[in-house]
């Protein structure tokens, strides 16, 4: 009797039917990556298979049924290491069933891992409209299509801005970068209005599947997280009950010789002063589940800034070392707003002086990672860091005026220096403050007529990655050259320069 491949007989009865889960899964080893099994094509045994609250493993013939009645909701594999998933005609991996997709069969193409695991991190992409697609195609994919070099792409949350019928057109547009592409979901990615937390993402979960599940790597595991609590009068951040015994099992199951990516949307942290963004007791839970898990990255998204925060017993974990979150900067910036260039693309630099872009993880064998935010199609010179400092002072004055270094990565312990004129190199000094450039941007939008785009740049507010270093006056009258040197914890040394000019006085 001719059987049905076990990765297809997973994904079929995964889609049973239009309106509800599939109970029943087969998965096997489409090793031709047609998504039919052929002869010569084997169930696969022991891979497993979730709802996203309990998970099962495939028998010898690559089947599992849910034996007390129908899934919690979407069904899906969590992709072994070793394999890959084929795309579905939207170009999403078809790692899961239920619903429109209806109950086929899941297959599994093997894939030889890399030395490295190469990840596109984008945060919050956020259009409003086709225009802002466009900005997005333009700004982003265009420079990556065709060099992408990565194996696996997440976007962390507010996949459009409300407008949840522009998903095909930006699920398209990042389908030409080849890239298998994850999607956690965002608070402006829920169904308007908002009736209860169960019923929000009903339309991201008939286009992206599941809102919490897990896919693993030779270099890593990544867990998606849907963290947003949705209710009619606003959002929180926390997880449910069902994510709670998901994470349970799958932290029970995973291999520990790897990296854990932990994504989610709204951060760990709290982002307003003195107010709970994200609830204190469900982070404790958390913690307290990923404490004793060897190595744990968490990348976040929502704030339209960048930051890194390494969390300890004032956040309340309390693990061997540090647990770091990285709150990835918006591939929108600030909402899409600033003068546009010469190709209609607004500015975007965000609040906290950061232009946008996306980020890039680096994971490798022995569990270490690297990070690199790569700015939206800015000169080179801004690569790293962007310098501001006077463009003439009075030769002799008090030396109280400074050179500023926004620094994109910069952490707290982020060593910063400069020296002037191949003089000796002195440390620079972490400021918070306003990054000086987009101070004097919102000046100029403050002095402007008439809108100088089709919204003004955001407000400057302080910025966690910002260095202050003072300009000697005491030099000769004419031109000084500055450079500034960061150690980027990942990309080791990264430099920058500019100039200042000293003058003369005028006679009283």
């Amino acid at each position: 009797m001719h059987r049905i491949p076990w990765a297809v007989f997973v994904l079929s009865c995964l889609l049973c039917a239009e309106a509800s889960a599939c109970a029943r899964l087969q998965v096997f080893e489409d090793r031709d990556g047609d998504g039919r099994r052929d002869a010569a094509e084997r169930a696969m045994p022991g891979v497993r298979v979730s709802d996203g609250e309990r998970i099962g493993v495939t028998d010898a013939d690559g089947r599992h049924a849910w034996a007390d009645g129908a899934p919690a909701g979407p069904v899906f594999v969590i992709k072994p290491a070793g394999h890959a998933v084929p795309r579905g005609p939207d170009g999403l991996p078809a790692f899961w069933r239920g619903g429109a997709r209806g109950c086929g069969p899941v297959g599994m193409v093997p894939a030889p891992a890399a030395d490295a695991l190469e990840v596109l991190v984008f945060a919050d992409p956020q259009p409003k409209h086709m225009r802002d697609v466009a900005h997005v195609r333009t700004d982003v994919i265009d420079p990556l299509a065709g060099r992408a070099g990565a194996q696996l792409g997440i976007t962390l949350g507010d996949v459009v801005h409300g407008d949840l019928t522009l998903y095909p057109a930006l699920v398209a547009d990042i389908a030409r970068l080849g890239v298998p592409w994850l999607h956690v979901a965002g608070n402006h990615d829920m169904d308007k209005p908002v009736r209860d937390d169960a019923t929000s993402l009903d339309t991201f979960r008939r286009t992206f599947g599941p809102d919490t599940f897990a896919w693993e790597e030779a270099q890593a595991n990544v867990v998606v997280l849907d963290d947003v609590i949705g209710a009619p009068d606003g959002y929180t951040g926390g997880l449910r009950e069902a994510q709670f015994r998901f994470l349970e099992a799958y932290l029970a199951t995973m291999p520990r010789d790897r990296l854990l990516v932990v994504t989610l949307h709204i951060p760990l942290f709290d982002t307003a002063p003195g107010r709970e963004t994200f609830r204190r007791t469900d982070r404790e839970r958390l913690f307290a589940l990923l404490r004793d898990v060897p190595d744990v990255l968490v990348l976040s998204g929502h704030a339209h800034t960048q930051r890194h925060v390494m969390h300890g017993t004032a956040t309340g974990w309390h693990g061997a070392r540090p647990l770091h979150e990285y709150n990835v900067g918006a591939v929108s910036g600030a909402f899409w707003s600033g003068v546009a260039d010469a190709a209609g693309v607004p500015d975007a630099t965000m609040a906290d002086g950061t232009p946008n872009g996306h980020a890039r993880l680096t994971v490798r064998a022995d569990r270490s990672y690297a990070l690199r935010w790569i700015p939206a199609r800015v000169d080179a010179s801004l690569a790293a860091m962007r310098l501001h400092a006077p463009a003439v002072l009075r030769q002799g004055a008090f030396p109280a005026f400074g050179v500023f270094a926004n620094v994109w990565m910069g952490r707290d312990d982020t060593p910063v220096e400069m020296r002037v004129d191949g003089g000796p190199w002195r440390p620079m000094q972490r400021v918070e403050r306003a990054d000086p450039w987009l101070a004097a941007e919102n000046a100029r939008d403050d002095a402007a007529p008439a809108l100088r785009g089709h919204d003004r740049s955001p407000e400057a507010i302080a910025s966690p990655h910002l260095w202050r270093g003072t300009l000697p006056t005491d030099l000769a009258i004419g031109e000084h050259v500055v450079e500034v040197r960061a150690m980027d914890a990942w990309q080791g040394e990264q430099r920058a320069t500019t100039r200042y000019r000293l003058e003369a006085a005028p006679a009283p």
